[in-house]
């Protein structure tokens, strides 16, 4: 039973993040490849909070303030360069991050934090708390994508100069993706934080990046059940097939090589069609 809440646990924490990128890359289109480093913000404000006597409840919503924070900042930096220039902005990012914090004693350095205090739920109470924030951040995306501010998203998402042209203050929008996205980002790492107890530059590298961006590309982007999906279904095989671990990233390569193929828009479009196909099928059959 242990060993089931811990995966559901870390399930949890995928999808988080998973949805916090989406909220950027799929709803906004705004390549990050340095995503890792605003969980990794959240993750070590809010260790180092509650190892200075601050209460749980206090210390992560100040992880996802500072990350948002952070994010705005590189918002800043996606107003003047885009596509493969904002990729290459936002890797930059999280190698920056992690130079930073290898460099920093007060930080933990290549060390890291060890014995980051127990929130004091235990691991029952602890899974019930992730997965109730995955549901509602998965509901929260939901209602973001149909409200004017998501139409909005979506229409910088197509073409900015377009959009532009609109009357849409295409700056704003990007900056608000930004926040929201990464204030998310700031609670996932937080959450991973106090779950593993124990965080390092490794728990925010670039792979880490990589693999949300996998989540997101092969779930469909700006899909929110597709990204569930494909957080959860790659968040797990690795701690069902251990050997998985050792070639995750060429396992993840060969999906994403797979889905841009053959479903640009990944499980989701995948789903949608093979329902379309349903659907005609019984329609030519009553009729």
């Amino acid at each position: 039973m242990e060993y089931e809440i811990s995966l559901l646990t870390m399930m949890g924490i995928s999808i988080l993040g998973a949805l916090s990128l989406n909220i950027i890359v799929g709803f906004c289109g705004q390549i990050s490849l340095g995503h890792a480093a605003f969980l990794g913000v959240g993750g070590y404000t809010s260790a180092l909070l509650t190892k200075s006597g601050v209460p749980f409840g206090i210390a992560v919503p100040a992880g996802m303030f500072v990350a948002s924070l952070l994010g705005v900042l590189v918002g800043f930096a996606s107003l003047r360069v885009r596509h493969d220039f904002l990729a290459i902005t936002t890797m930059g990012v999280g190698f920056l991050f992690l130079g930073i914090v290898r460099k920093q004693d007060v930080l933990g350095g290549e060390m890291g934090i060890a014995m980051i205090p127990d929130p004091g739920l235990g691991k029952l109470g602890y899974m019930v708390l992730v997965l109730l924030l995955a549901v509602a951040l998965a509901l929260f995306s939901i209602y973001l994508k149909r409200t004017w501010m998501g139409f909005t998203f979506d229409a910088v998402a197509d073409d900015e100069d377009t959009a532009g042209l609109l009357g849409i203050d295409v700056s704003r929008f990007k900056l608000i993706a930004f926040a929201i996205g990464t204030a998310f980002a700031g609670l996932t790492g937080a959450l991973y934080a106090h779950n593993v107890k124990f965080i390092d530059p490794e728990s925010f590298g670039f792979v880490e990046s990589i693999t949300l961006l996998s989540m997101v590309v092969i779930g469909g982007a700006g899909s929110v059940w597709g990204v569930i999906l494909a957080a959860a279904v790659l968040s797990i095989f690795p701690m069902w097939f251990q050997f998985i671990d050792q070639y995750k990233l060429l396992v993840y390569g060969s999906l994403l090589c797979a889905i841009m193929l053959f479903s640009p828009d990944g499980l989701s479009g995948i789903f949608t069609r093979m329902y379309s196909s349903v659907i005609k099928k019984g329609s030519h059959a009553s009729g």
